[in-house]
C-alpha cells in the first residue's frame, strides 16, 4: 500500500459526482491536491509523514483517478478550476472540515488559487508549487513558454486530436512526461506509476484532463479576469524545482507577490515533481508553514 495503513479510501459525492480520496492522521485538516498526469498517488511520500500532525485528505480531482469525469460543455465549465474547487470545498465539509489548509501540485496548485479566491474564509494557509498564475503565463507568452509547455497548446486542441494521439499510446506519453519534467536521474515509485497509467489508460481520462486544459485556456481565464485585482488574503507559500522550468522563465516570489499578500517560498533540489522528488523536504517545509503558532 502507497500509503500504509493508516489512511483508509472513500469516495464523497459532491455536487453531482463523486470524489475518490485517501485520508488519515490527527490534527488540523490540510487539503494535498495532485497535478497532471497523475493521481493522489503523488502525495505518497509526504502525506505519511504529515499525519502524526494533521488529518490529511489527498483527493483525485475530477477528471483523474478513481473520480468520476463528468461530459463536459462548450464552456469547459465542468472541468473549471472553480468547478474543481467547489469540489474540494464540499469534501472538507463532508468530512466535518469548515477551515483548513490546503496544497496543490502542478494542476492541484491552480485549484488551490482558486480555492483561495473564492473560499477565502475557509482556506486558512495554501501552498502552491511549481506553478505561477495561468492568467499570468498565459499573457506572457513567449517561445521558451511554449517550448516547455507545449502541451499546454496540444491539449487544447479541438475534435478529439490530442485524445486520439495520446490515445495510440497512453503508457508511453505518461512516462515521457515524468521523464521530460522531472531532474535528471529522478525515480519515480514503481507502485505509483503503475497506478498512474492505470488511470490514465482510460480513454474518459486522457478526454477529462484535455478539458482540464481546454477550460484553462478559455472559462478558468474569464474567472481570472473576473478578479485579477483581488489578492489572496492567507498567507501563501510558494515551492518550485531548481531543475524544474518555472524559475528559468519567471521570478517566481515576484510573480506571485502581484496575486497575493503575504507570499513567502524557495525552491528545492529537484525538477518538477516536488512531491516525489523531495518528498521529505516538501514535508518538512509544509510542516513548517502550516503548523499552528
Amino acid at each position: 500500500m502507497l500509503f500504509g495503513n493508516q489512511f483508509k479510501k472513500i469516495q464523497i459525492e459532491t455536487s453531482g459526482i463523486n470524489i475518490n480520496l485517501v485520508h488519515g492522521g490527527k490534527g488540523y485538516p490540510l487539503l494535498l491536491l495532485h497535478g497532471y498526469p497523475q493521481t493522489h498517488a503523488i502525495w505518497h511520500k509526504v502525506a505519511p509523514l504529515l499525519a502524526n500532525h494533521f488529518h490529511v485528505i489527498c483527493p483525485d480531482l475530477r477528471g483523474y483517478g478513481d473520480s468520476s469525469k463528468p461530459t463536459s460543455s462548450t464552456e469547459h465549465y465542468p472541468y473549471s478550476k472553480r468547478a474543481m474547487a467547489q469540489d474540494m470545498f464540499e469534501i472538507m465539509e463532508a468530512l466535518g472540515h469548515k477551515h483548513f489548509y490546503v496544497a496543490g501540485h502542478d494542476r492541484g496548485g491552480r485549484v488551490v488559487h482558486r480555492m483561495a479566491r473564492d473560499y477565502p474564509d475557509n482556506v486558512k494557509k495554501a501552498c502552491v508549487m511549481d506553478i505561477i498564475p495561468t492568467y499570468h503565463m498565459f499573457n506572457n507568452t513567449d517561445k521558451n513558454f511554449a517550448t516547455g509547455y507545449y502541451h499546454w497548446f496540444f491539449l487544447i486542441q479541438p475534435d478529439g486530436l490530442p485524445e486520439r494521439m495520446i490515445g495510440l499510446d497512453p503508457e508511453y506519453y505518461l512516462k515521457e512526461k515524468l521523464r521530460r519534467w522531472a531532474a535528471p536521474n529522478a525515480t519515480f515509485s514503481e507502485e505509483a506509476v503503475a497506478e498512474y497509467i492505470r488511470c490514465f489508460s482510460q480513454p474518459e481520462a486522457i478526454h477529462s484532463s484535455c478539458e482540464d486544459y481546454r477550460a484553462a485556456a478559455s472559462i478558468d481565464l474569464e474567472h481570472d479576469m473576473e478578479d485579477e485585482n483581488i489578492k489572496i488574503e492567507c498567507p501563501l507559500l510558494v515551492l518550485w524545482g531548481k531543475k524544474g522550468f518555472v524559475h528559468k522563465t519567471y521570478d517566481v516570489l515576484d510573480v506571485w507577490k502581484r496575486y497575493a499578500k503575504e507570499v513567502e517560498g524557495k525552491n528545492l533540489d529537484c525538477g518538477h515533481f516536488l512531491p516525489e522528488e523531495a518528498g521529505n523536504e516538501v514535508a518538512r517545509e509544509l510542516q513548517s508553514f502550516f503548523i499552528d503558532t
